[in-house]
């Protein structure tokens, strides 16, 4: 079996990377391999290469900056995303696309179903739509996941700032008023590397779209606090709203991902927030010493 990981460098990709370790079944790539934004680059990487599956991790995820640069955003979440799936489609590919909660507007205050309608409020969530639009349209037989406030041992992320600044700072401000699940990516890393197991042994193979989060349900605010607690420094975190916190792009004030789908139909069992979060931060704190 050979399988692709696409942003071998970001969040997920890395984790996915420490788990598989050297294992001769899995290629990892990022952009110094294969540049999304060309599609020469593209159709270069896949010249003469055949994989079963192809776990499309990599993105452009830079939120704020996406709402002036909206053509790359588009370019790289929506057209590559366009031209991976048409190969796949040519060449019996599997497909597993990662995609975000941002993809809705978080106006409710009920878990999102998977069949909830999208209305993203900003280009990076327009973005990311349109590549699971792309994927829905060529491919009958993959796989679209959703998920939502990641964080990792890899690469930056909120739980790593504010474990950085929590020991600079003697008081942070933190918006209280979005909530959601923060996922850790090694935790979504071992799902998808469950379902292939699934679906390589015939198991369980129901193509479609599903959420993960890890479970719980939190403010930044509350999840900064803990993080604070956790490591037990003096920091003072204050509340804020986002009315405070003015940023290009909005975001999605309320973003629970409705996991139930996801959860039946493959048996899977989903950690607590904050076991999975301590084990991170655990791991995190040598290098913050």
């Amino acid at each position: 079996m050979k399988i692709l990981v696409t942003g071998a460098n970001g969040q997920l990709g890395s984790e996915l990377k420490s788990i598989v370790a050297q294992s001769p079944e899995y290629t990892f790539v990022d952009v110094e391999q294969m540049d999304l934004s060309k599609e020469e680059s593209i159709n270069a990487f896949f010249y003469n290469r055949e994989f079963q599956f192809v776990i499309h991790c990599a993105a452009y995820t830079a939120v704020d900056q996406a709402e002036n640069d909206r053509d790359t955003a588009l370019c790289i979440n929506g057209d590559a995303v366009k031209r991976i799936a048409t190969l796949c489609k040519e060449r019996n590919m599997r497909m597993i696309y990662i995609s975000t909660d941002y993809v809705f507007d978080g106006n409710g205050n009920e878990p999102i179903r998977v069949d909830a309608k999208p209305n993203p409020l900003s280009v990076y969530g327009e973005s990311k739509l349109k590549g699971e639009q792309h994927v829905q349209q060529l491919l009958d037989n993959a796989y679209i996941i959703r998920t939502a406030w990641v964080y990792s041992y890899f690469g930056k992320n909120f739980v790593k700032t504010i474990s950085k600044l929590a020991r600079e700072r003697d008081t942070l401000g933190v918006i209280y008023d979005q909530v959601g699940s923060p996922t850790n990516a090694r935790d979504l890393a071992h799902v998808i590397l469950q379902i292939i197991d699934k679906i390589n042994s015939g198991s369980v193979d129901q193509p479609g779209t599903y959420h993960y989060t890890n479970e719980g349900v939190i403010s930044w605010y509350d999840l900064a606090h803990f993080i604070v607690d956790h490591y037990g420094l003096k920091c003072k975190i204050k509340p804020i709203t986002t009315a405070d916190y003015i940023t290009l792009a909005v975001r999605p004030k309320y973003s629970v991902l409705d996991k139930s789908k996801l959860k039946e139909t493959f048996g899977i069992e989903i950690p607590h927030w904050h076991d999975s979060l301590r084990s991170c931060l655990n791991a995190l704190e040598e290098t913050l010493r």
